[in-house]
This record gives structure tokens, sequence and C-alpha cells, in this order.
């Protein structure tokens, strides 16, 4: 996830390893993290290295990230099953992160998958993957509606004109229509 300065934020969870488990032999950290590259592009121009910044390491299983619109906030799905929450930060203005707490949980929720990719909307809402689909969440953590799909869902992404929703699934990309624009990653 950008920031609009450039900045990269990203998760590292164990997923891309054989076992997907905190055990794997190839896990080269002991925890699972958020990170942030300070302005990737403008540091690679100059003579100092691209280093990542450890900003986030208490979560389980740290995955799906976005950004309010103001920016000020910076969200985190965890998709550990005995956890499942998005959390919410406050993002101060050196791009790390203040204290983060639960914005919502989806813990008893009923349907595949679990939190996962996000997106926000012009107004703040999160559209990220949970239990069944898409979960719309406004910014003060109420879960406003679940946009149904019949699949795991593991990400989604506004495109077109901002009112299209790409969701992709275990096997398929959906599409919809909604009434408030996305912002989209640039």
């Amino acid at each position: 996830m950008y920031a609009s300065d450039g900045s990269l934020y990203f998760t590292d969870p164990p997923y891309g390893l054989a076992t997907q488990s905190d055990t794997d032999p190839k896990k080269e950290l002991p925890f699972n993290g958020v990170f942030l590259i300070r302005n990737p592009a403008a540091r690679a121009r100059g003579s100092a290295p691209v280093e990542p910044v450890l900003v986030i390491r208490d979560l389980t299983r740290p995955n799906g990230i976005a950004l309010s619109p103001d920016q000020k906030i910076l969200y985190v799905a965890v998709s550990d099953p005995a956890n499942p929450v998005w959390m919410r930060y406050p993002r101060n203005p050196n791009g790390t992160v203040g204290p983060g707490t639960v914005l919502l949980s989806s813990k008893g929720a009923t349907g595949v998958g679990g939190p996962d990719g996000m997106r926000v909307d012009v107004k703040g809402n999160i559209y990220g993957a949970g239990p069944g689909g898409i979960w719309i969440i406004s910014p003060e953590g109420k879960h406003l509606a679940t946009i149904h799909v019949p699949e795991r869902v593991g990400n989604c992404e506004f495109g077109g004109d901002g009112k299209t929703l790409y969701i992709t699934a275990s096997t398929s990309v959906y599409r919809i229509r909604v009434s408030v624009s996305g912002l989209r990653n640039k």
C-alpha cells in the first residue's frame, strides 16, 4: 500500500512459505510484521540503501493493509482464525504508527474466509475480504453490509471510474458496481 508521499507499507505473514507456518525452516524472522519503506523511489535515486522499517510486530497474521482517505489511519487485517480482526493504527507524520486498537472482529461470523485484502472508499468505509465475501466496515468499526461471494475471497480493488469493485476469490474474479467511489492505488 503506497501513501501519497510515495512511502510503501507491506505485511509479512508466512503465507508464501511452503508450510505457511511460523515454524517453517525458511522463515527468516521470528515474528510477522508490518513494514514501511519511506519513499522508495526518491531514496533509490540517492546513495543511501532502501531499508524497511518495522512499524508493527505484535500481530499474529498481518495480511491486508489500507490507509484512510486522509492517511492518518493505517488499517491492518489479521487473518488469524483464532483472532480474526481488522486493526486500526494512528499514523504519525514520519510514517510510523501509534498503538493499535481493534476496529472490528469477525470471530463467530459464518461463511468461509477471514480478514484479508482491503480497500477504502472516499467516505472512509473499508471494503475487506472477510467471512462470506467482502465486508463493508465504517471508519468507526461498524459492520455495514457484506457483499456475498460464493467462494473464499482474498482481495479487492476499485477500478474503472472508481465505482467498480473487483473481487479476487479462490477460482474467480468478480466485479460489482458500488454507489460510493473507492480510493484507487496509484
